[in-house]
């Protein structure tokens, strides 16, 4: 019987018998293993990226579902929830995650606290952290991280996945989700709800409550205006939209090629977060040709130059939110500049692009080394 078809038969501890017997004669620290959260979603992408990035560097990657049975490896985390239970914490591998957003005192998110107060009591134990931006880096200090441990990647992007959309593509997108021709489309394509259920409950630093209200406002400025919603647990925006009578659809995204095709519907795409790592979706627009709208959040910061790629706002400002919207609904010449503009910025943020800062990385997590080694 193969090891693959071995762990999904036994019980646990077999399988976890099993790992440690065929990797019982692994240098320390030789093979990364790159976990998500099992969650099938943005953290899980993440994962795979990561792993990805490491095999082109000519780093040997361990199977993920291998890595709580493995010993004195490197596991890298894209979920800083899942890095600082106890299980990894106590085990004898090398530790280092992704720590995309989590400001201390957030309220209704003690998780933040939590990791942030797993980091400043065992800042030893991690020995890589990627952050994104200024914000997570300047956290991570504060936590007590050595400077030397912590890496700013910021997200990139599959280029591959969102190729830039043209008229054609539009219109097939329009027909396929059976949005007019003529109405002027809002996209929001982020999971937006608590839990993985229906979402009635907002998660608030995504902004829902924001993207409500800035909808409602560029209703009033363009009246044939239908909301493009993808992504699970959007049950508080759904309500909330309903409750006011603003047209709208939401379409659950089997894949990112569906994802890729929700952009090329759409006329604008807007960020209201309150805090992000990211979002991934500022790359994904832009690399789709979507006129991009966000508020100055996580990496959105340090990539968007409001009137050359997209447009910001303040955080929590719905009203300067719809205006720049309703700008771009009003000036075609803008919102081609944008989409062009865009385009570029995403071509410059390409995963390829990035493997320089994580071959950075992985040189001194553990004993890690490839093509482009120490």
């Amino acid at each position: 019987m193969s090891l693959r078809r071995a762990v999904s038969v036994p019980g646990r501890g077999v399988v976890g018998a099993l790992v440690r017997a065929r990797t019982s004669a692994w240098q320390p620290s030789s093979r990364l293993f790159a976990v998500g959260d099992g969650g099938g979603w943005s953290v899980d992408e993440d994962a795979a990226h990561v792993s990805a990035a490491a095999r082109r560097l000519g780093i040997q990657v361990g199977p993920s579902r291998w890595a709580r049975f493995v010993e004195r490896q490197a596991v890298f985390h894209t979920s800083q929830f899942e890095a600082i239970l106890p299980r990894w914490l106590d085990s004898s591998n090398a530790l280092g995650f992704a720590y995309l957003h989590g400001r201390p005192g957030t309220p209704g998110m003690p998780e933040f606290d939590r990791c942030f107060d797993a980091l400043r009591g065992r800042p030893e134990r991690f020995a890589r952290i990627r952050v994104t931006h200024t914000e997570l880096h300047d956290l991570a200090l504060s936590a007590g991280i050595e400077p030397e441990r912590i890496f700013r990647i910021p997200l990139g992007i599959d280029l591959e996945r969102f190729p830039l959309g043209d008229a054609a593509a539009r219109a097939r997108a329009r027909d396929t989700l059976g949005l007019p021709e003529s109405a002027f489309v809002v996209g929001s394509f982020q999971k937006d709800g608590v839990g993985w259920g229906e979402g009635l409950e907002p998660k608030l630093i995504k902004g829902p409550d924001t993207l409500v209200a800035a909808v409602e406002r560029l209703r009033a400025l363009v009246p044939e205006l239908v909301v493009l919603l993808t992504g699970p647990a959007r049950g508080y925006v759904r309500r909330q939209l309903e409750q006011r009578g603003i047209p709208h659809r939401h379409v659950v995204a089997r894949s990112r090629d569906e994802v890729a095709q929700a952009y090329y519907a759409i006329d604008v795409y807007l960020v209201t977060s309150r805090q992000e790592g990211g979002p991934k979706a500022v790359l994904e627009s832009m690399a789709s040709g979507a006129p991009l709208v966000t508020t100055r959040v996580g990496q959105a910061t340090e990539l968007v130059e409001s009137g050359r790629n997209g447009l910001l706002a303040d955080v929590e400002d719905a009203e300067a939110i719809a205006a720049a919207a309703a700008q771009i609904h009003g000036d075609s010449q803008l919102a081609g500049a944008l989409r062009a503009a865009g385009r570029a910025t995403a071509e410059s943020y390409a995963h390829e692009k990035l493997d320089a800062k994580w071959a950075e990385l992985f040189a001194g997590f553990g004993r890690l080394t490839g093509a482009h080694g120490r």
